[in-house]
């Protein structure tokens, strides 16, 4: 049998190909190719290793005939197709936390030199001048640091920014209190960091849900004279509010790595006083880049030499004789999990995850796995059941999983309970068949649905008429709907409404079902 193949095509470690050749596999490394040049050459190899320079596009993919993996030595996956790769059964890891220590330490070098405006002031040092009176920093002792998420990274910010003497605030909607006290930081909400941050630093990663975190708006309720860093990933911070906030002092500086738009060839933030930037430098330095090509380099080998899955950004951690029988109730765990993740409102602090029947004599780790992948996805657009259980504990998350050996209404059955600050939450679901999954109770209310494409839930007065109305209203809108499902606890009491529609639910048509008489929550839903 012969040995898998792996290119690497982007500058990395030569302990990389060592590690390749030591587990197994032969190694070629080609670097500074052109795409069309890659194109040519990637249909010999099983494996790909990159950084940041090789864009894996679909016409690479296509070319790709024999590729299983693709790894990259590093946390930002921009430069993959994932859902490509994903069709095309190519597995697609990364390193996510090779260079937190690297990237955590440059957030905190630039949060030094914009309390002390050190760029500036070594430019016009240098140029010849001596101006001491133009440079009047401040210290960080005492000053409030507002950490915006609280995961791998931002967690090493907050030790080294107590060890500077600072107090530190965050906000992470999966930050608990337990965490909150073992990090020594103060929980709070958004709005409260900005208030109480004289130093704001961003440590999440780019979602729908985090997108301009930074907005025009959320700028100006920070207090005034913050100093704003980010090392994240562009596109959390308005850079344009960023840019008129710095011009008109409310923020006193700023500090960013990284931009909506990289490379950053042009920024309305150039030139601007009190804004300092780097290229994209978290990760930059030699013992990162060491760690994370020697990471990829053991996952990769590992993969294709014995299907060991680690890191892997679209494929569960599963061996071959328990993924047929576990796929189905997968499916089903996911859908749950994401089901409670976008209805269960405020910090999540607790999460449990039951089985019975069928599904509790099954493996239980991926079960568990897939419950998070769908509640985390709501936060973070790369996780999955491999990193999922992992990023959940991270924030102090209380993880449990229990076993029911007896059958309860149904021969099968998953429940996903978390516990909010309105208490605690639950949803449970079966199989209907084979692989058919179906949800059976949500939040104490027995109903049965199919989980899937664009849906709308809605809690209401269970009343005459009801129904017709919300019809009404979305036959107006042009609004097909697919399933009508129903469920109440008693008769004239609180009823749920979820239904199936053919295309997303526009605000406006979820505002004016808000508006109905007798609806008490409504919310769209994505499957």
């Amino acid at each position: 049998m012969s040995k898998p193949k792996v290119l690497i095509s982007d500058k990395m470690d030569p302990n990389a190909a060592k590690i390749f050749e030591e587990r197994g596999c032969d190694v070629d490394v080609i670097t500074g190719e052109s795409p069309e040049e890659l194109i040519g050459r990637i249909g010999d190899y099983d494996g790909l290793a990159i950084r940041s320079s090789t864009k894996v596009t679909p016409a690479i993919l296509d070319a790709a005939t024999n590729l299983k993996v693709i790894g990259r030595a590093g946390i930002g996956v921009d430069n993959v197709d994932i859902p490509y790769a994903s069709g095309k059964g190519v597995v697609v890891m990364n390193t996510p936390f090779g260079n937190s220590i690297t990237t955590a330490e440059h957030a905190i070098a630039l949060i030094f030199a914009v309390a002390r405006q050190i760029p500036a002031a070594d430019k016009r040092t240098q140029a010849g001048e001596w101006p001491k009176n133009d440079f009047m920093g401040v210290e960080l002792t005492g000053k409030t640091l507002g950490l915006i998420g609280a995961g791998n990274i931002g967690s090493i910010v907050a030790s080294r920014a107590l060890g500077l003497k600072m107090k530190v605030v965050a906000y992470d909607p999966f930050l608990t209190e337990e965490r909150a006290v073992e990090l020594g930081v103060e929980k709070a909400d958004l709005d409260t960091l900005l208030g109480k941050a004289d130093f704001i630093t961003l440590h999440t990663p780019l979602t729908d849900q985090t997108r301009n975190i930074l907005s025009r708006e959320n700028i100006a309720k920070a207090k005034p004279g913050v100093r704003i860093v980010n090392c994240a990933r562009g596109g959390l911070i308005d850079e344009s509010a960023l840019k008129d906030a710095l011009d008109s002092g409310h923020v006193a500086g700023a500090a960013l790595d990284v931009f909506e738009t990289e490379p950053a060839k042009d920024s309305p933030l150039f030139g601007t006083p009190g804004f300092i930037s780097t290229p994209h430098l978290g990760a930059s330095t030699t013992e990162a880049q060491v760690n994370v090509a020697l990471q990829v380099a053991e996952q990769m080998a590992d993969y294709l030499v014995s299907g060991g899955v680690t890191n892997a950004l679209n494929m569960p951690s599963l061996s071959p004789e328990e993924a047929p029988k576990l796929k189905p109730y997968m499916g089903l765990a996911e859908k749950l999990g994401s089901l409670v993740g976008q209805l269960a409102h405020g910090n999540l602090t607790k999460i449990s995850i039951e089985r019975e029947g069928a599904a509790a004599e099954l493996s239980g780790k991926p079960i568990e796995g897939a419950v998070l992948a769908g509640l985390m996805k709501q936060y973070s657009d790369t996780v999955n059941m491999v990193n999922a259980p992992y990023l959940a504990k991270e924030r102090g998350l209380d993880i449990r999983s229990v076993r029911h050996e007896k059958e309860g209404a149904y021969n099968t059955l998953i429940r996903v309970t978390v516990g909010t600050e309105q208490g605690d939450r639950s949803v449970a679901g079966t199989l209907f068949g084979v692989d058919a999954p179906r949800l059976v109770e949500i939040f104490g209310v027995g109903i049965e649905a199919e989980l899937s494409g664009h849906m709308l839930y809605i809690v209401n007065e269970d009343a005459p008429g009801f129904i017709g109305r919300i019809g009404t209203l979305l036959g107006e809108h042009g609004i097909n709907i697919g399933t009508f499902n129903l469920g109440r606890r008693d008769a004239g009491g609180e009823a749920v409404l979820l239904l199936s529609v053919d295309q997303p639910i526009p605000d406006a048509v979820g505002d004016a079902a808000c508006s109905l008489e007798g609806v008490k929550v409504v919310k769209a839903l994505e499957f």
